[in-house]
């Protein structure tokens, strides 16, 4: 499983040490409310980190957990997964932080580290990210990130915001 670094944060492949953390996080309803738009019970990220870790043990890459480093604290949680969670799709990118830590350029950080993850380690041809249409802050990150909307499409259960790069792009930044 890949550790990634960035100038302020560490991303370790999620585990059951991160509940706590998670948790916090996930429980906040702001937080939550454009992924599945309702606050996560103790269960629910207990049970996002289990499928998380089978994900790392299938695939070799999945949820992150994003660490401070000048704190040594959660703040956030990302991925590279396959886009509706089907190997036959794309790779994602998604992310979130806690509340306190938006604004900072965390989001945009990690997802630098884990685009070149994908493009560079598992030499994706392409990468996705979608967002709820009325996400602005998310879109942000993905059009600072290099990628360019393709539209509206159905994903998880709703039509979604989607963005998306292709390995050149990515190389030409």
């Amino acid at each position: 499983m890949t550790l990634l670094h960035t100038a302020r944060l560490r991303l370790e492949p999620m585990n059951d040490s991160h509940l706590d953390g998670l948790f916090a996080m996930n429980s906040d309803a702001e937080v939550m409310r454009y992924i599945t738009g309702k606050p996560d019970t103790l269960a629910d990220t207990q049970n996002m980190i289990d499928l998380v870790k089978a994900r790392w043990e299938q695939f070799g890459f999945s949820w992150w957990s994003f660490f401070e480093i000048e704190t040594d604290t959660l703040i956030g949680a990302g991925c590279i997964q396959h886009l509706g969670r089907d190997p036959a799709n794309s790779l994602e990118t998604g992310w979130r932080l806690r509340r306190d830590r938006w604004g900072r350029g965390y989001a945009s950080e990690a997802a630098q580290a884990m685009a070149a993850f994908a493009f560079d380690t598992l030499h994706s041809p392409d990468l996705v990210a979608v967002c709820d249409p009325d996400n602005h802050a998310s879109s942000h990150v993905m059009k600072k990130l290099g990628m360019q909307y393709r539209g509206l499409e159905h994903w998880y259960n709703r039509d979604m915001a989607v963005y998306a790069m292709q390995a050149a792009d990515f190389q030409r930044r």
